[in-house]
């Protein structure tokens, strides 16, 4: 929000500098996120001048030759100039050759498509006075030719580009930050007083400019006042409110628009003014919108609209979208005669809502959404018809019409009620005591009541603006932001620790942090909302996640599903890397992934990692290629710190999966059944060309992890004494179908030999061989394993061994079809 400081001074004064409110705006709760000087420098050759005549310049259908007067001696200079906002007579400031304009841009005699230029009509922003470069700068009459430009424009002026929090709405007008400067220094407060003029208000009665207002009952408007003035004159506004308007980057239009524009950035109440000729049947309509009607709005886009939106219509069709924007049909123009003011109280998430689903945001809508002052009305339309007068003339019909709604959350809104306030508990929040007397100064000067019932406790009444105040923690913190969070008194903190032991998540994360750091990843952070485009490419639009995922109201169009995957990040930091030709390409990421499990959306702890086949370090020593194998081990690693008996699930293949390659990717555990599952390896080549350009394969691995799991105690690694006894090899080969893996083989064995087991280990199954050829069948293959047994605390004969060795191949023989080859 931009704060002129030259307007905002018509309402608070004090002996305070301007350095020390820039210091103090930002330990107010305001972050100043720039400040810009505005303005003209000092700058010779740049005075007033009168356009006499124009005529289209002979070889330029864009531009204009102008004969312009600079004193009244009658003298003209010819001067080309490409804007179209100006005409015969009007006054305008003209850089006469040796000016040298903002910029060190220079002015002298000039040839444009073959004629000669004596100079250049100025624009407000190439005088450095206002953001406006639409056309050059038109001038009141009263500036008499030949007035240099420091004369007509003496004072500069500081803007404050102000971040204001979405709760303090009351500070998004220049009003609105007076009354914090004044809380904060002191000083002086000048509000502009009401006039008394409009007391008298009433439902509505018909009188020859408004015939009929109707505010319907379903609608989300809590109040609508409308005042009829005929009479007025519409033009050109007074260069005070040009220069405020110009000021904070607004363009005038005409006086009527340009008061409704001063009083929102005045006093934070949006309001409107429609031109009661143009209204069909002389009423006003507060409704929602029917099915396929539409409007043409002021920036001239036509917006279909929806039982959802409210709009204020006539008898026949909408005037404007409620709280966003006007529409051309009943807009205010040079011949208007008549005018309706309407100043209204609207829900603050309707009119959010419409703002989105339409895509305009406007200075009302981004004070409507976020909670206008329930009772400012009145105070805006007492302005607004002050000014008017003064400015436009005009002459007000009949009484100012005020409907209300009676539903219960207008009620609810309209009610601040008073809050309890103790002392003593404030003294405890805040850390150290204050006097009453800083207490009471304080809330005083931020226009709180305070109505004692204790010596220590009082019931606060809160003014209808500070509509983000609702407990007694919300006034000690006000207290403290006010008064000071420097005048907090140095003080030695003691803080005893609440957990004797770190939470098993964050020791999880630790561990995992620490082994893919020391196998040469580099952690990364990524977006947690994801692209729907995206989410079915690489998913599928029949994905079971997409309906849970997808977000109600996205902030924005790229932005609408939560994440399932850690994957999609690691991609785009991998291609950002790649594109700016770093050598970093191994990449992990820990965080929150979102998925549904038995139909309820949750949300699971993930680790997930990438890295490109071959790396890209220039390094006369290779590193050894990343596989499937080596993928594979680093997810076991892993999963290993879980307190997770994962040895109890085999590898399974993946197919027909948009993010990973079919055959050269396994999949192990369910979440929805084991609470955990995990994918690894070559990611689907065809779609990270198409999505992200990538063309290099690339190997990764994804853990998904129900918080479920950790209510058990973590895996510790442990030790234990290597075994001084020699160890036993048996090796067995085993003839099974092509299409079963080789996996789930070595998992048999293991489950088979387990239950034999009764006075010696198996230390480990290892598969060294698989074949297919000469001998075998087309769908046959040969899977061959290597067996080492050992006892703790002998040393194992051969007839132990053996014993076991035969039993374990009756087994085979009796549960499964697969065949024992011999071994040469």
């Amino acid at each position: 929000m931009k704060i002129s400081y030259n307007w905002l001074k018509q309402y608070f004064s004090s002996e305070v500098t301007f350095n020390e409110i820039l210091e103090a705006l930002p330990l107010m709760g305001f972050d100043v996120e720039e400040t810009e000087i505005i303005g003209p420098p000092d700058i010779k050759n740049v005075v007033v001048g009168k356009v006499s005549s124009f005529v289209a310049h002979p070889n330029a259908d864009r531009l204009r030759l102008c004969k312009v007067a600079t004193d009244v001696s009658g003298d003209l200079h010819s001067i080309i100039c490409g804007a179209k906002n100006f005409k015969e007579g009007d006054h305008v400031m003209v850089a006469l050759p040796g000016a040298i304009l903002p910029g060190n841009f220079k002015i002298k005699v000039s040839k444009l498509r073959g004629i000669e230029s004596q100079g250049m009509l100025c624009s407000a922003k190439e005088l450095n006075i206002s953001d406006d470069n639409d056309g050059i700068l038109v001038l009141d009459d009263s500036n008499k030719l030949g007035t240099p430009l420091n004369d007509v424009f003496k004072k500069s002026d500081v803007i404050f580009h102000l971040e204001i929090t979405p709760n303090r709405v009351d500070v998004l007008s220049h009003i609105g930050l007076a009354r914090e400067l004044y809380a904060k220094f002191g000083g002086s407060l000048s509000i502009p007083s009401k006039n008394n003029l409009l007391d008298d208000v009433c439902n509505h009665v018909p009188n020859s400019v408004l015939n009929k207002i109707d505010l319907k009952a379903d609608t989300d408007c809590f109040e609508y006042n409308t005042l009829c003035i005929e009479g007025v004159k519409v033009g050109p506004s007074p260069d005070w409110m040009k220069e405020a308007l110009e000021s904070i980057g607004l363009r005038s239009i005409n006086n009527i628009v340009d008061i409704t524009n001063y009083i929102l950035h005045e006093s934070g109440q949006p309001m409107h003014a429609f031109d009661a000729g143009k209204l069909e049947g002389n009423s006003i309509i507060v409704r929602h919108a029917h099915e396929g009607e539409s409007i043409i709005t002021l920036d001239e886009k036509e917006h279909q609209l929806d039982r959802s939106i409210v709009v204020i219509a006539d008898s026949k069709k909408p005037l404007a979208i409620a709280g966003v924007m006007g529409g051309l049909d009943a807009e205010v123009s040079s011949s208007t005669t008549s005018i309706i003011i309407e100043v209204a109280c609207f829900n603050p998430s309707s009119i959010r809502m419409t703002s989105r689903k339409l895509g305009i945001s406007t200075d009302s809508s981004y004070r409507f959404e976020r909670g206008t002052d329930p009772k400012g009305l009145s105070y805006a339309i007492n302005r607004a018809l002050k000014l008017i007068h003064d400015i436009a003339g005009g002459k007000q019909v009949g009484k100012v019409s005020r409907l209300k709604s009676n539903s219960p959350l207008s009620k609810k809104y309209f009610d601040n009620g008073e809050i309890d306030f103790s002392l003593e508990k404030m003294h405890n929040f805040i850390g150290f005591s204050v006097s009453d007397a800083d207490v009471k100064s304080v809330f005083e000067k931020l226009n709180f009541q305070l109505f004692p019932v204790t010596k220590s406790n009082w019931r606060i009444r809160v003014p209808s603006y500070r509509g983000d105040i609702k407990r007694p923690v919300d006034l000690y913190e006000e207290f403290i932001r006010v008064f000071g969070t420097n005048m907090i008194p140095k003080k030695e903190i003691t803080i005893s620790g609440i957990n004797t032991k770190d939470h098993p998540i964050y020791t999880f994360n630790k561990s995992i942090l620490s082994f893919l750091t020391s196998k040469g990843f580099n952690e990364t952070y990524s977006n947690t909302l994801r692209d729907y485009e995206e989410f079915k490419l690489l998913y599928g639009e029949s994905n079971s996640d997409a309906k849970f995922l997808k977000l109600n109201n996205p902030l924005q169009s790229d932005q609408t599903h939560l994440r399932n995957s850690l994957i999609t990040g690691l991609i785009d930091v991998y291609k950002l890397n790649l594109s700016r030709q770093n050598s970093y390409s191994r990449f992990f990421e820990l965080g929150r992934v979102f998925s549904a499990v038995n139909n309820t959306l949750c949300e699971l702890i993930s680790v997930a990692f990438i890295s490109p086949i071959e790396s890209r370090d220039r390094k006369w020593i290779k590193r050894e290629p990343m596989d499937f194998y080596s993928a594979k081990s680093i997810v076991e690693d892993c999963i290993r710190l879980l307190p997770l008996e994962y040895s109890k699930f085999s590898y399974s293949l993946v197919h027909e999966n948009h993010l990973w390659q079919s055959g050269h990717s396994a999949k192990l555990g369910c979440i929805n059944e084991h609470n955990f599952e995990s994918s690894v390896g070559l990611l689907n080549l065809k779609n990270l060309k198409s999505n992200w350009g990538i063309t290099g394969p690339i190997i990764a691995g994804s853990i998904l992890i129900n918080p479920e799991v950790f209510k058990n105690n973590l895996n510790q690694v442990r030790y234990s004494e290597i075994s001084k006894q020699p160890t036993v090899s048996k090796d067995l080969a085993l003839i099974v179908k092509k299409d079963i893996p080789a996996g789930d083989v070595k998992f048999y064995i293991k489950a088979t030999i387990g239950s034999l087991l009764k006075n010696f280990l198996c230390e480990s199954i290892e598969i060294f061989d698989v074949y297919q050829g000469n001998g075998l069948s087309e769908d046959e293959k040969s899977i061959a394993l290597s067996m080492q047994f050992r006892a703790l605390d002998r040393t194992l004969n051969d007839t132990e061994v053996n014993s076991l060795f035969d039993a374990l191949q009756s087994k085979i023989i009796k549960d499964t079809e697969f065949k024992i080859r011999k071994m040469n």
